[in-house]
């Protein structure tokens, strides 16, 4: 009797391979938004300085301005709205984005999640751990310990903007993934470590509203004259429940449907985002900066930085932490799963979004101030941590990226070739005999073209007077 035949190997897969072209697209026009509005973020941060620094008298009397209906608890501050009004509209923009990963997206596939995931939650864990460490030996607070985890997205493509390179899409689809678990587990955080007591009429009447939300959805109700008004309801019953109020934003992105019917070129989900992400990117966030990232900056602050435990841990969390604990979660998870990495790029590459990924600024500001409620003088210099862990990172990882540019730019080239000029990079219709058609009527039209230069040419050198 012959021996069976072994079933042959199942294909390994591949880290950071080529996108398909859906997801291409998506990732092109979100990451444009995005890249637009972390310039603009920039700016907002950098004026944020120069306002405190310079006049921060003004800064802080317009910053601590109230206004808002004090019969529903919501008297707030510029900053206090700012931070619970307007980031609710950039979670509101995760949440979607994280919806949309997990019925769409990168993260559809269990197998495929399992490499981002484990990168990103070993990129939350060793910052945390970092931090903790760094003040327990300290002997400072460890409250802070969820501050260094988060990623920026926003800001990370700005510095990429700022270099001037362009990263191959595989990778900054890697870096998008990261920040979205991020953002997902950050959300979590904050609900579960950040709630001191609740308001359980509030929040029952938020839940309520978030039933009705659904329900809309459902049964396709149209209108933002609808949806608009019932989100400020729950926003406000949300706040008034003691539950962080971005969590009502989070909650109403993950219900909003993301799968494309047929018929539909975007999901409602979809072009909700299109519309809201610009709001997000270009208006919420950077306000927020602008009345969050207001610190001083003299000499004595800075040198308090590295000093504190507190501070110190922060930096040494987005700058140490998240290099080392992405790297080292997207190793593992490759041993573990039996991956390889996309051999068109090297683990060097790996290291430098690693290391971007430490750039962390707009929640890492938002759980500063959540985790040291109360006690002004320590959340300044956590903001001035967070600023110059960022800034670190920023630099870091930017001198990682020069060193890779051209093959970078090779790949990016590449990626984005389009010779038939269909609207659809080449790389992505080499199975399609319709391209290799047109194609080989291009190059026909230019051979075609270049033996009449040559007639033309040898046409020329056969007159009399033409040189030897």
């Amino acid at each position: 009797m012959a021996a069976p035949t072994p079933a042959p190997p199942s294909p390994r897969r591949t880290l950071l391979g080529r996108l398909s072209l859906p997801e291409r697209n998506y990732l092109a026009e979100a990451l444009r938004t995005e890249t637009v509005g972390g310039m603009i973020l920039l700016v907002a941060a950098i004026a944020a300085l120069v306002w405190a620094n310079t006049f921060g008298s003004s800064y802080a009397s317009v910053s601590d301005f109230h206004f808002g209906p004090a019969s529903l608890g919501l008297n707030l501050s510029v900053e206090h709205w700012a931070a619970d009004g307007l980031l609710a509209i950039f979670f509101f923009v995760a949440g979607v984005e994280l919806k949309r990963e997990l019925v769409a997206g990168e993260l559809r596939d269990p197998k495929a999640a399992a490499l981002p995931v484990v990168a990103a939650l070993c990129g939350m864990a060793i910052p945390a751990l970092v931090y903790t460490l760094v003040n327990v030996v300290g002997g400072g607070s460890t409250g802070g310990w969820a501050v260094p985890t988060a990623t920026d997205i926003a800001f990370a493509l700005a510095v990429l903007a700022v270099i001037g390179t362009s990263l191959p899409n595989a990778l900054r689809a890697f870096l998008l993934t990261l920040a979205v678990v991020d953002d997902l587990f950050a959300i979590l955080i904050i609900a579960v470590f950040f709630t001191e007591k609740i308001d359980f009429m509030a929040l029952a009447g938020a839940f309520i509203g978030l039933a009705v939300f659904y329900l809309l959805l459902r049964k396709n109700v149209r209108g933002w004259y609808i949806y608009v008004p019932l989100a400020l309801v729950i926003w406000g019953l949300m706040y008034n429940s003691g539950v962080h109020a971005t969590i009502a934003g989070v909650a109403m992105g993950l219900m909003l449907r993301c799968t494309r019917r047929d018929g539909e070129t975007h999901s409602p989900g979809e072009h909700i985002e299109h519309l809201v992400r610009p709001l997000s990117a270009g208006l919420a966030v950077p306000l927020f900066a602008l009345f969050s990232a207001g610190v001083s900056l003299s000499g004595d602050a800075l040198a308090d930085v590295f000093t504190r435990p507190e501070t110190l841990g922060v930096v040494l969390g987005l700058v140490v932490g998240k290099t080392v604990g992405i790297f080292g979660g997207t190793w593992l998870a490759t041993r573990f799963t039996k991956a390889e990495l996309n051999k068109e790029l090297a683990w060097a590459d790996v290291l430098a979004v690693a290391s971007l990924a430490g750039i962390g600024f707009t929640v890492s500001l938002l759980i500063g101030e959540l985790a040291f409620a109360g006690d002004e003088g320590t959340i300044n210099e956590i903001k001035a941590a967070v600023l110059i862990g960022s800034l670190t990172a920023a630099v870091f990882s930017g001198a990682l990226i020069r060193l890779r540019v051209r093959r970078y730019r090779a790949l990016h080239d590449a990626e984005e070739l389009d010779e038939d000029e269909d609207g659809v990079p080449d790389i992505y219709e080499q199975g399609d005999p319709a391209y290799h058609l047109r194609m080989a009527a291009i190059h026909e039209r230019k051979a075609a073209e270049h033996r009449r230069l040559a007639q033309l040419a040898g046409a020329a050198s056969n007159e009399p007077d033409s040189p030897a």
